[in-house]
């Protein structure tokens, strides 16, 4: 098994072009997969500039559906055409942050993506391979992370806080080792190995994620949910990712 992170808000050795975004590219025996694509098509220069063919990729898999880790789908495809592209059928909806001062700004998916031929549209749990898993949550054990406060849907009622229903989580598996890869971890990590628990029977071998529990306001950051993490999941490798 082979995961190489395409693109993340920090540069990396390989002096990869970065940003506020997240890609992985994911190798097993049988599949040439995409964990998101950021919010430009730098991971496909980045994937170029790492020897990563992306013309071979059979698989993406869209987490949720935020700008952040959707905006190299449509460039993705002008270079591959045949991959399966996989996504909740509510990640398509209308996501906004609230900046305060009555601003709300647009971060949900081009709506291109959703006319795309290769598109999957999923409804829950879903078998890709012997490899490849996807899962979403269905009873949340833990409160979600305070930094979704600002994260809603607009519907035809107005702003409402977002469920996270359209985020699902990855899992790989080879003779060795089972992952858990996550986009963001909206829905709370703790939450989300507690769904892991309960649908494989144990913990993975290593999670690779962002958490979502931090924010960062001009030179002030601000922490939570940290210590009843590291408490309930001492012995698990856990890897962050750029959404912190």
């Amino acid at each position: 098994m082979r995961i190489v992170n395409l693109i993340e808000n920090t540069e990396g050795k390989s002096k990869c072009l970065f940003e506020h975004g997240l890609s992985f590219y994911i190798e097993t025996e049988s599949h040439k997969a995409l964990l998101d694509l950021g919010q430009t098509d730098s991971s496909l220069r980045n994937a170029k500039k790492l020897g990563i063919n992306l013309n071979e990729v059979d698989t993406v898999v869209l987490s949720h559906g935020h700008y952040d880790h959707s905006g190299g789908i449509i460039p993705f495809t002008m270079i591959n055409d045949h991959a399966a592209i996989y996504m909740q059928s509510l990640a398509g909806g209308d996501f906004y942050a609230y900046d305060g001062d009555n601003r709300y700004r647009y971060i949900g998916i081009d709506k291109e993506i959703l006319m795309l031929p290769q598109l999957r549209l999923l409804k829950g749990d879903y078998v890709i391979s012997d490899e490849l898993e996807l899962f979403t949550i269905k009873n949340r054990t833990h409160p979600l992370p305070f930094t979704n406060k600002r994260l809603l849907i607009k519907t035809a009622c107005g702003f409402v806080p977002d469920d996270f229903c359209h985020e699902h989580f990855l899992v790989v598996k080879d003779r060795e080792h089972t992952i858990l890869m996550s986009g963001c971890a909206h829905n709370g990590i703790l939450s989300i190995l507690d769904t892991f628990r309960e649908k494989y029977g144990n913990l993975p071998d290593i999670v690779i994620s962002g958490f979502h529990l931090m924010v960062i306001s001009g030179s002030q950051i601000h922490c939570k949910g940290t210590k009843e993490i590291s408490n309930k999941v001492l012995y698990l490798p856990l890897y962050r990712n750029s959404c912190i």
